[in-house]
């Protein structure tokens, strides 16, 4: 757990691999191609993102210390991404997908998850547009830095999947400057 601690204390965290778009003067988004692999994830449905994020969090923790078939400890990386799929109306739950990477170590072979609550993801190849963020991110700022991708992307008169959407987190709750926060959405795809 100290390996955990520390790791997550000094941003030395293993990321998906992804690929730069081209970027115009200008943008304040990037554009990334992230390729096809495996995460850890459970969902939750409810009201509250930060809520779902927390108890998510504490399952998907638990898998990396060990509450896995094979007892295996894995290494924590970064982001940790949370998917929002939004529900029909402003009171309704949302679905919420917490996951985290699975290190390039057990990408080929992922310890299977002891709790039925998470479960093992491959995810395809991607392309998401991205926005980044400092300080301590909360529901309402990741609503906000949303709100402002999409008001970028339609401004370039890009096309996006407006749901569903995603809040990546790179840095531990013990981590004070220097924070990384993201909010995603995903590229449409021609039809």
């Amino acid at each position: 757990m100290m390996k955990t601690l520390g790791q997550a204390l000094f941003s030395r965290l293993q990321n998906p691999k992804y690929t730069e778009g081209d970027k115009k003067q200008d943008q304040d988004y990037e554009i990334r191609t992230y390729h096809a692999t495996n995460w850890v994830s459970t969902t939750l449905s409810g009201m509250q993102w930060d809520a779902a994020m927390n108890t998510g969090f504490r399952k998907l923790f638990s898998y990396i210390q060990g509450n896995n078939h094979n007892k295996v400890k894995v290494e924590m990386t970064a982001p940790v991404t949370c998917r929002v799929d939004p529900g029909a109306g402003p009171a309704c739950e949302s679905q919420f997908t917490v996951s985290f990477y699975v290190p390039e170590e057990h990408q080929d072979n992922p310890p299977e998850p002891s709790d039925p609550e998470v479960f093992l993801e491959n995810r395809k190849e991607f392309t998401a547009y991205v926005r980044t963020f400092g300080g301590f991110s909360n529901e309402n700022l990741k609503r906000e830095e949303l709100l402002k991708l999409m008001e970028s992307l339609q401004r370039d008169g890009v096309q996006y999947v407006d749901k569903p959407f995603y809040a990546a987190g790179y840095d531990s709750p013990f981590k004070l400057m220097n924070r990384r926060n993201e909010v995603w959405v995903l590229k449409k795809e021609q039809e």
